[in-house]
């Protein structure tokens, strides 16, 4: 008889105690802040107003020196708020808890402490499979910052990223199509006397929201695809306007991009973003078009997209202006910086009144979705399949 496989080991096998009771009483939390070194992140995970917030509530904060400049935050701003300024990304990594912006590199794992804490975004589609197996052999719990959920089953920190992504993919289109960027000249938008700037946006969720809200704000005509009418429905009740709305059939999607001036993808899912345009027909588009992908962390819906990043934004194919940078959020560093932390704070200090992070992971279904590794078990569903790991399902370890 062959030898059966199980991803558990004898002693895990062994009846045990509950290995997520934990004691309640207030806990001291020690965060590492590490400068962002990849993607050209400028954001930071807690702004100065924040790391004070949670100083004075008795927990210490380790900041790499320059973890701030890219919003515009000094390290004097932070050691007045009484965080301790780190001259080596070494000791910060080294932190019980680090929380960063992107997913660390594989040299900032390699600095990481074996059962330490990771809070991060995951951005799949710039990920390696080594990049998992790394933090899966330091026994590493790591959890996605876009998939935590509230109780009421939205997705908060997507949601704001989303809010900032589709405001600012409308913004960089009328940079792109403006005459110094070596645009066609079209102005974003609708003056008296001249046809309307036509953008073209795929997806129904909260990016496509505020990318139409700001275009339609700015005069554009703008019409949204998808594939749910019930999405595009809600969308129209959202907006509270009849904007033109299209499910993806192929002819109208055709005819909409031949026509457009922006074409903006907005599709958001946990999975890989599905393909909808193919490259012949982005080849058919009009000579000065702009195509922007919002969503690059988990792929793209046109097939002519490449990954590019804040230091060379953009390539031109087939006459076709084409924008695919992973978080484009970053181009407003400040403001995302401090939407998000005012979103990790408030975690932090209830993780630290309730009694840790095993006990908020135990009693919380929205933190317990956003666990893709816990202590270097593959804990994901979509993760683990997508880059062919084993899955194990987080309740074999909360009870």
């Amino acid at each position: 008889m062959g030898k059966i496989y199980t991803p558990f080991s004898k002693e895990d096998l062994m009846p045990k105690e509950e290995m997520l009771a934990v004691s309640t009483q207030k806990g001291k939390l020690q965060i590492g802040i590490p400068k962002e070194s990849h993607f050209q992140e400028r954001c930071v995970a807690l702004t100065p107003d924040a790391v004070e917030v949670l100083v004075k509530n008795g927990h210490h904060i380790l900041v790499e020196t320059g973890a701030g400049e890219g919003a515009n935050f000094t390290d004097n701003q932070y050691s007045e708020a009484g965080a301790e300024i780190a001259y080596d990304s070494k000791k910060v990594f080294a932190q019980p808890v680090v929380i960063k912006i992107i997913p660390p590199t594989e040299k900032e794992i390699g600095f990481m402490q074996p059962q330490s804490i990771l809070i991060s975004s995951v951005m799949p589609n710039t990920l390696q499979k080594r990049y998992f197996e790394k933090l899966a052999a330091k026994k590493i719990t790591a959890i996605g910052a876009e998939f935590l959920q509230d109780e009421h089953g939205t997705f908060p920190v997507k949601r704001l990223l989303s809010e900032i992504t589709g405001t600012t993919a409308v913004l960089l289109a009328g940079e792109l199509l403006a005459t110094p960027n070596n645009g066609n000249g079209t102005m974003l938008g609708g003056i008296a006397g001249v046809r309307p700037t036509e953008i073209v946006i795929f997806g129904s969720g909260s990016i496509a929201e505020y990318a139409a809200r700001a275009a339609t704000g700015l005069g554009a005509s703008v019409r949204i695809f998808d594939s749910a009418i019930t999405n595009l429905r809600q969308l129209q009740i959202d907006l509270n306007q009849r904007i033109p709305t299209s499910t993806l059939d192929p002819k109208e999607i055709r005819k909409a991009l031949m026509r457009c001036d922006v074409a903006i993808g907005a599709i958001e899912c946990d999975k890989r973003t599905p393909s909808i345009v193919p490259e012949e027909l982005v080849s058919q588009m009009k000579a000065g078009a702009v195509i922007i992908e919002s969503n690059m962390g988990n792929g793209s819906c046109f097939d002519s997209m490449e990954l590019t990043t804040h230091e060379s934004p953009t390539f031109t194919k087939y006459d076709v202006v084409h924008y695919g940078v992973a978080n484009i959020a970053s181009r407003y560093a400040r403001t995302t910086s401090k939407a998000l932390s005012n979103f990790f704070i408030e975690y932090l200090i209830k993780i630290a009144k309730d009694g840790g992070f095993e006990k908020l992971i135990s009693q919380q279904r929205g933190v317990q979705s956003a666990i893709y590794l816990f202590k270097g078990r593959h804990t994901h569903p979509e993760i683990a399949k997508r880059f062919d790991f084993p899955y194990t399902n987080l309740s074999l370890f909360i009870f």
